[in-house]
């Protein structure tokens, strides 16, 4: 945790000040910020007194009569709940972090810059509908006015870290849209290490690391290989990226949703499941929030902190849930530069100007700011810097810099009655790429392919000859060929960031889908009962048995026969019983975590070296290990360290197999009776600031680490960083289940809490729920909101 590293010195001197003035001082930190859930709010420009609901977890349920007064109460009531974590997301997209955290963040927040969120959100602003811009004005009017009326009473990040907000402003909340859509698992990490790679091993190696040779219209040109043979796959993007996890404010990484129609439900009517797959951070990503407008709008979910509409939930006629549909939305670009001007690149024969930006950024303790330069082609930015890429200039063209618009497409998913007002409302939502589903009271259930799918010469998996506009998009799929599947024969639809269509699809989506292994698990328990109800939806929220492993294991078993004995037989046989589910309490779970681990090294070590652990985890390892397993063979299981002899993969199994046995015998001893997967395997919910100890022991701000069970390849998830631990810190962010027939008996929980504030009782009050898989009510009737609320406040 280097950022709380290195704000440990500014947090000892605020903990010395408060030691010096009296732990009265330090108790009014901790407290001052708790809101009074029951003490009405003086509120202006309100046309009309609004009711604000809470329930038990403190849940918002807010009564308004008009739609701007809503919308201002929404915005206060968030930055009431959430207004540090809000200030950190608009801080990241304005690169701005190096002013109140570090100066080690000053490549993050170039980086960031370059990026260019807000150019995005003006484009998209003067674009948008005058009556989604009043509620959005709204929104920052009740952001600001809290502020305003809380200077005295700001949650303890602010004192701690020595700063207050800035006043909110409109094109903060576009941002956060365009934030969404920069998507952390996709072009941004394998494209450029297979680039990467490609530098120090040979051709035949490389090309085995692609997904499907079929969409590979480029060559591997000799001319297009960098002078620089050393293999970095660390890079600034890289570190951004790890700030983004440390923040705990990535979004969108994977999810799963589905929904079966009538006739396989057991109350005659469509039920709906979502779990988006996201940072398990403390506060969550989600604030969840109920806004009604009697007779005009009743809707319920999840909002995004700094943002007013729902992404995902319900209104009184339909429901609605995200999952990643992983397009290819990123390509980059070789320029070639002018010797006699840096500052330009060749297209088409001619030399081009590039924008040249320069970067002021403010840092913490600094009397200057630190500056720095980005650069953009007509593409997008110059990013061989941020990937570390030393001696060629690379470029960028990414799908969440073309026109798109979020913020309209949640509006009216908001407002949506029926199949028709759902399609119309997501055809703008194309940055953030998303398959949407969709269930409705009246019987019908679909799925829809939202995204920005560009147009290409061919598939974007290489880096591009940046000197024609040969390569350059040429457009975006029309959203009427988009795919999509309204009330299927089968009686249900699902996704799960899997391949989105067939080979007969006219389009290049992408190449970096997740396995089907989640998905192949979620089809199955659907077909396993022709009615499904309630009960079978939280079983299969909370399922933790393995397609990965019931393919992987009978190989790992058919390599290993006759090959293990003595010590090694007990383990060996607890694969052979294994039912293949990761349950927290399996050896066998234990046993096939560090063996898929172990096999990548044995894999990749000896080209790569210690890069190997960076793929582990990467879509890159996933394909090339799920191809050798079909096939059973490729080049990267021969050793190139064992010149005399030619390993093969089941060479490869039994070296992992050893080694795991070596490593897991280590930590617990030989016997396997008492080894358990979650004794490794944890979760914790970590604020961004946690991991200083002395914060954690005066505010409580963690919560953790338990044992559980699952991993990336399950339904119920539980991932962890690159094998550097165990810990897990991605699963699911929210689990859903909605019922049209009733929408009362909708279920839901998040794995932190409503509030942002420690002190508050409800910080992290879901917390036990969500580890046991476990669920509150989502009260959506005014009788049911009444009758379960906890407290009552009287906005006017």
């Amino acid at each position: 945790m280097k950022i709380l590293k290195r704000i440990l010195t500014i947090i000892l001197v605020v903990i010395v000040l408060a030691v010096a003035g009296g732990m009265i001082y330090l108790n009014s930190v901790k407290m001052r910020a708790l809101p009074d859930y029951n003490s009405d709010v003086d509120l202006e420009n309100l046309s009309a007194p609004v009711t604000v609901f809470r329930d038990s977890v403190g849940i918002p349920h807010i009564y308004a009569d008009n739609e701007e007064d809503l919308y201002r109460t929404v915005g206060y009531v968030m930055a009431q709940d959430r207004l540090w974590q809000m200030d950190l997301l608009r801080r990241i997209t304005t690169g701005r972090l190096s002013e109140v955290l570090d100066p080690g963040l000053v490549e993050a927040d170039q980086l960031f810059r370059a990026l260019d969120f807000p150019k995005k959100s003006r484009l998209v602003i003067s674009q948008t509908d005058p009556d989604i811009l009043l509620c959005l004005e709204a929104f920052t009017d009740g952001v600001n006015q809290f502020i305003n009326q809380n200077q005295k009473k700001l949650s303890f990040e602010f004192t701690m870290l020595g700063y207050k907000p800035d006043p909110w402003e409109t094109v903060h909340t576009f941002n956060l849209i365009g934030y969404m859509a920069w998507d952390l698992s996709s072009g941004w990490n394998t494209d450029m290490a297979l680039y990467k790679i490609q530098q120090v091993v040979p051709d035949t190696l490389f090309r085995e690391l692609l997904p499907d040779m079929k969409f590979q219209g480029i060559p591997v040109f000799p001319d297009y290989m960098s002078s620089d043979n050393t293999l970095e796959l660390q890079s600034a993007m890289t570190d951004a990226i790890g700030i983004i996890d440390e923040l705990g404010l990535q979004v969108f990484e994977a999810s799963n949703n589905w929904a079966v129609s009538g006739k396989k439900s057991e109350t005659g009517m469509p039920i709906m499941a979502n779990d988006m797959h996201l940072g398990l951070m403390a506060p969550g990503i989600w604030y969840q929030i109920h806004q009604v407008i009697e007779g005009e709008l009743n809707v319920t979910g999840v909002a995004l902190p700094g943002s007013p509409f729902i992404i995902a939930g319900h209104n009184e006629n339909i429901g609605w849930g995200m999952t990643n549909v992983t397009v290819d939305d990123l390509d980059f670009y070789l320029e070639t530069i002018n010797p006699a001007d840096s500052n330009q690149y060749l297209l088409d024969g001619e030399w081009q100007d590039m924008r040249v930006v320069k970067e002021e950024i403010v840092v913490k303790g600094a009397e200057e700011p630190a500056i720095r330069i980005n650069r953009f082609t007509h593409r997008g930015p110059v990013v061989s810097e941020f990937k570390g890429v030393k001696d060629r200039i690379i470029s960028a063209s990414w799908q969440g810099n073309e026109y798109s618009n979020e913020i309209r497409s949640l509006y009216l998913l908001n407002h949506a009655g029926n199949w028709e007002d759902f399609r119309e409302a997501v055809k703008t939502f194309n940055s953030v790429s998303q398959n949407i589903i969709y269930a409705d009271r009246f019987g019908n259930i679909g799925l829809q392919t939202s995204a920005g799918i560009p147009i290409r010469h061919s598939g974007g998996i290489l880096v591009y000859p940046g000197d024609t506009t040969l390569y350059d998009w040429q457009g975006q799929v029309p959203f009427e060929e988009l795919p999509y599947s309204y009330n299927p024969e089968c009686g249900y639809v699902s996704s799960a960031n899997n391949k989105t269509v067939d080979d007969n699809y006219p389009y290049y989506i992408g190449s970096w889908f997740s396995l089907p292994w989640r998905i192949g698990r979620i089809r199955e328990m659907l077909e396993e009962k022709e009615v499904l109800g309630t009960e079978d939806f939280k079983r299969m929220l909370r399922d933790q048995n393995s397609h990965f492993a019931m393919k992987m294991t009978p190989v790992y078993l058919d390599a290993l026969q006759d090959h293990t004995s003595g010590e090694y037989q007990p383990a060996y046989q607890a694969l052979a019983d294994w039912d293949y589910n990761m349950h927290s309490t399996s050896a066998a779970a234990l046993i096939f975590e560090i063996m898929w681990l172990e096999l990548n090294r044995a894999m990749f070590h000896d080209e790569l070296g210690e890069h190997y652990r960076q793929l582990a985890y990467n879509a890159i390892a996933k394909n090339l290990v799920e191809k050798t397993r079909v096939t059973g063979q490729s080049l990267w299981c021969d050793n190139v360290n064992t010149p005399d002899n030619t390993e093969s993969f089941h060479d490869n199994i039994r070296t992992a197999f050893q080694h795991t046995m070596d490593t897991i015998t280590s930590m617990y001893g030989p016997d396997v009776s008492t080894w358990e997967w979650g004794t490794l395997h944890k979760v914790a919910l970590m604020h961004p600031m946690g991991g200083v100890p002395i914060v954690e022991k005066l505010f409580k701000v963690n919560r953790g680490p338990y044992p559980i069970g699952g991993s990336s390849h399950t339904v119920s998830p539980y991932s962890y960083p690159k094998g550097k631990n165990f810990i897990a810190d991605h699963g699911a962010s929210e689990r859903h289940i909605f019922q049209t027939a009733d929408w009362d008996r909708s279920l839901t929980v998040i794995p932190t809490g409503t509030s942002g504030i420690p002190a508050s009782p409800h910080y992290l009050d879901q917390t036990k729920l969500y580890i046991n898989n476990m669920y509150h009510r989502d009260h959506f009737s005014r009788e049911a909101v009444e009758t379960n609320h906890l407290y009552k406040a009287l906005f006017e």
